[in-house]
């Protein structure tokens, strides 16, 4: 080789960096003795060179390729001791991705070589094995970013206007008929006028997408004939998968970001910092493990063999060791930045902040720099508050700056709405901004991410459809997947012939979606919801990338996607269902009314007695209407209109005497989930009327002026 070609290059930035002129290549490894870099031709098939990286700078192995260009295909061979007893699992036999590798070409081919002993063997993975891996790996690929933005801006959707969409690249848009067959499936499938203009219809700001970072299928779910289509089994934190993009690794994702961009919609990653794709003790050899085993992950004390899995996928990062908390750092700016995405929701994120001690929410590495970052404290965060540790369920413990999945939401809603009694108090809590997780150092009700249904469970319409799981097709013998679905099956279980078991269906469907919608803190959907998908009582469908996976858009539910447009436009128009501060029943500045009043079906205000009741299946309460809250834009504090809402779960109708309104007003129904197709208002009902509130529904009223009969002067006050 050309001495003059290979120069000592920086230890900064690490991964491949064109310049240019030539390639940088930056390696962190604390233990290794020597790094190779190897060089593939176009296909990826023949190694075409092995360059000894030169300089070894502050833990980085580095040096400079004069003559690379964009599109170069690499790998490492990273060499040092194999001793699984010590944490060192060196094996230079075995090709390495680069873990700040911003593109991967090919796909791995599953085989034994890749894994760093010999599989089968006697003592397990104490032997190194010696076979080359390299033809069955992916491979690195230098990438140029350059990309033209135009005058692309971030849509900046304060919290409180915010609506999330979950959603799979390849689910949402394998069927969409908008969506030309070549970019199915992909983001540029995503980018389509079709899916966007349905984004918008519906009304949501947010769409957040499972895991689009580059991943591999699980063995046993290859030989399966299966694969996994979730996402959630990351080797690469700065490449997109190939499976996403049709042209570009790094083009297709900024063009989907700029056209959703375009149309007011922010792009939120679902993102897996607390595990990688090479398993337990037993697992294979394909980058981080190979690179530096004992940095890279968390071993247990004494006996660092064996890997601490608080992910329950074998291994967890260990983001206390400051070069691996860098590389997630750098990958959350690389894509907050140079991807332009709007925030992050981070997978099992009570993993990511763990120290030594166990969780810490005030001490963490990972918080603590999360919160100082002047580009990262500015995205929208959101954690899943829990991993799979002992003490790992750490719902309302993260610091302020973050909204949390409210599992808890989740639960008591379908709970009560299956007809649990008892529940009326867990759930004022939750319809509230769950105030009593949430309200400590100067958080707000958006620290309450609530939701219903969720990639993990059962889809909107399963959970009215089926009461236990249907996961035969995911081959594991319908073992995997939660059994506390708390779903209902309205009496029959499955999809039925009979019209009365499927209009109850609908309108329990209705009934939960209304009660996420009209709930304090941040909403979020699954995609398909509002269509009525199913995936036939499957759920936990993440390794269906099938028809059971994907939206189907052939069988919309119209009736229900008018619901849901409803309901968001009604949550977007009245501040009341939307505060920037928690409610705390206290009469607002200027008005009679408290900001809320919880009301029995006597229509007087709720006793202590009155919420200990362990029968009550119905609840209701009054939003007085008034300032919408801080985050609405300055000088604006707008009055807004004042709204009752009845719940009832009961088998049978529960007769409400309404409240006073305001002074000089009624109430007016603005929908009832016993109506089909809600629409325009069905009545004006003076205070002191009894109003039927039939079995198993939800009833939304207004105040309005005037209205028929007597209206009670709301200074006589709720009647005892």
């Amino acid at each position: 080789m050309n001495a003059r070609r290979l120069l000592p290059g920086s230890p900064n930035p690490l991964g491949a960096t064109w310049d240019g002129n030539g390639v940088n290549f930056a390696l962190f490894s604390a233990n290794a003795q020597r790094v190779e870099l190897c060089l593939f031709d176009s296909r990826g098939l023949r190694e075409t060179e092995r360059i000894v990286l030169p300089e070894y700078t502050d833990q980085i192995w580095h040096g400079y390729l004069q003559d690379v260009r964009p599109g170069q295909l690499y790998g490492y061979r990273v060499w040092g001791p194999y001793d699984p007893n010590a944490g060192h699992r060196f094996n230079p036999h075995k090709l390495l991705l680069d873990p700040y590798a911003k593109a991967l070409s090919g796909e791995m081919v599953w085989t034994d070589a890749h894994f760093g002993f010999r599989v089968g063997g006697p003592r397990q993975d104490l032997v190194a094995d010696r076979r080359d891996n390299a033809r069955f790996m992916p491979k690195c690929r230098v990438l140029d970013t350059a990309f033209t933005w135009g005058d692309d801006r971030r849509p900046s959707v304060p919290w409180s206007r915010t609506v999330i969409y979950e959603a799979h690249v390849r689910g949402l848009t394998m069927t969409h008929p908008g969506v030309p067959p070549a970019y199915r499936g992909s983001f540029l499938g995503l980018a389509q006028p079709g899916v966007i203009d349905h984004l918008k219809s519906l009304g949501v700001t947010s769409i957040e997408l499972l895991p689009v970072q580059a991943i591999v299928d699980e063995r046993h779910l290859v030989e399966k004939g299966l694969r996994n289509f979730w996402g959630y089994n990351t080797i690469g934190f700065f490449a997109t998968d190939p499976r996403f993009y049709v042209t570009s690794a790094h083009r297709d994702f900024k063009s989907m970001v700029q056209r959703l961009h375009e149309a007011g919609i922010e792009v939120i990653l679902d993102v897996v910092y607390n595990h990688t794709a090479e398993g337990n003790h037993l697992g294979p050899t394909l980058s981080f493990r190979g690179i530096d085993n004992a940095s890279y992950y968390v071993l247990r004390p004494g006996n660092p063999r064996w890997y601490e899995n608080y992910s329950g996928c074998g291994n967890t990062l260990n983001l206390t060791h400051p070069r691996v908390l860098q590389m997630v750092m750098d990958s959350l700016r690389y894509w907050a930045e140079e991807m332009r995405v709007d925030g992050f929701r981070f997978d099992l994120a009570s993993a990511l902040a763990r120290g030594r001690n166990g969780f810490d929410s005030g001490g963490s590495s990972f918080l603590d720099a999360v919160r100082q970052d002047p580009v990262l404290s500015r995205v929208k965060l959101i954690s899943e508050p829990w991993d799979l540790g002992g003490d790992g369920y750490r719902l309302g413990r993260f610091p302020p700056g973050w909204s949390e999945w409210n599992g808890r939401y989740r639960d008591t809603v379908r709970r009560f709405w299956s007809g649990e009694g008892g529940m009326i108090g867990d759930l004022a809590s939750r319809l509230t901004g769950s105030a009593d997780l949430f309200s400590w150092g100067g958080r707000r009700p958006s620290a309450s991410l609530n939701f219903v249904t969720c990639h993990d469970g059962f889809t909107l319409r399963d959970l009215v459809t089926y009461q236990r799981k249907r996961n035969e097709a995911n081959g594991e013998g319908n073992a995997d997947g939660t059994d506390a679905n708390y779903s209902w099956n309205c009496g029959h279980d499955g999809e039925t012939p009979y019209p009365e078991v499927t209009a109850l269906r609908q309108r329990q469907a209705r009934n939960l979606i209304a009660t996420l919608l009209l709930s304090q803190g941040v909403p979020m959907i699954l995609a398909g919801d509002e269509l009525g998908r199913t995936q036939g009582g499957n759920n936990n469908a993440y390794c269906q990338d099938n028809p059971i996976g994907w939206v189907d858009w052939s069988n919309v539910d119209e009736e229900m996607l008018a619901f849901f447009r409803i309901l968001i436009k009604l949550r977007r128009d009245n501040p009341v269902f939307r505060r920037a501060r928690f409610l705390e029943g206290k009469r607002l500045p200027n008005l009679v009314l408290k900001d809320i009043i919880w009301v029995t079906p006597e229509g007087r205000e709720m006793t202590q007695a009155d919420w200990t009741l362990p029968y009550a299946r119905s609840l209701g309460f009054v939003l007085g209407g008034g300032v919408a809250g801080i985050d609405e834009p300055k000088g604006l504090e707008e009055a807004g209109d004042t709204f009752l809402v009845l719940m009832n779960a009961y088998h049978e109708a529960v007769p409400y005497v309404l409240p006073p309104a305001t002074l000089g007003h009624a109430w007016e129904v603005v929908f009832d989930t016993t109506e089909v197709q809600p629409g325009l208002p069905t009545g004006t009902w003076a205070a002191g009327i009894t109003y039927a509130l039939r079995s198993r529904s939800l009833a939304v009223l207004r105040s309005v002026s005037g209205g028929r009969g007597f209206v009670r002067d709301i200074q006589e006050g709720f009647r005892p």
